[in-house]
């Protein structure tokens, strides 16, 4: 028998917010154990699609535009380039910078996480209809869009 003292109270369980929350939580957890599952993970992802987008760039810009914070990016081009997934080169007009480009096999590897990112969503949204998961998608992102107005944050959809 379940203890009412365990159980979510109903106010919070149609507050969006809370909706929200946990959606996410179980978003995060699907896409993570996806990632781990081919010896990944969400930042490698970021930083090999923001590669392919950008071509190449330093380690400051790729934080800028993948969203990686530059302490978690240096881990992140040390797991990557130990992969042989990127390079890095110094940057011919500043030898203290290094310039991060994508490998022939970065770009194999992101097609295996772009698939297994696919099959994440998938399972995430599998209560959806195709028409009522683009509806979502969409609503989610007038919501951060609005949220990161004024903000130094991206207004990009994020996978």
């Amino acid at each position: 028998m379940e203890n009412p003292r365990e159980k979510t109270p109903a106010r919070w369980e149609g507050m969006p917010s809370w909706l929200l929350g946990q959606t996410a939580g179980h978003a995060h957890r699907l896409v993570g154990e996806g990632f781990s599952a081919v010896g990944a993970r969400g930042y490698h992802y970021r930083l090999l699609a923001t590669l392919e987008d950008s071509g190449p760039a330093s380690q400051a810009t790729l934080g800028r535009c993948s969203g990686i914070h530059l302490s978690d990016m240096v881990a992140t081009v040390n797991d990557l380039a130990d992969g042989g997934l990127v390079e890095r080169a110094p940057d011919p007009a500043d030898r203290r910078r290094n310039i991060v480009s994508l490998t022939p096999a970065g770009r194999r590897q992101l097609r295996r996480l772009d698939r297994r990112l696919a099959e994440c969503q998938d399972e995430l949204l599998a209560p959806l209809s195709p028409e009522e998961r683009q509806q979502f998608t969409d609503l989610l992102s007038k919501l951060l869009v609005h949220h990161n107005r004024g903000t130094d944050a991206p207004e990009e959809r994020w996978s």
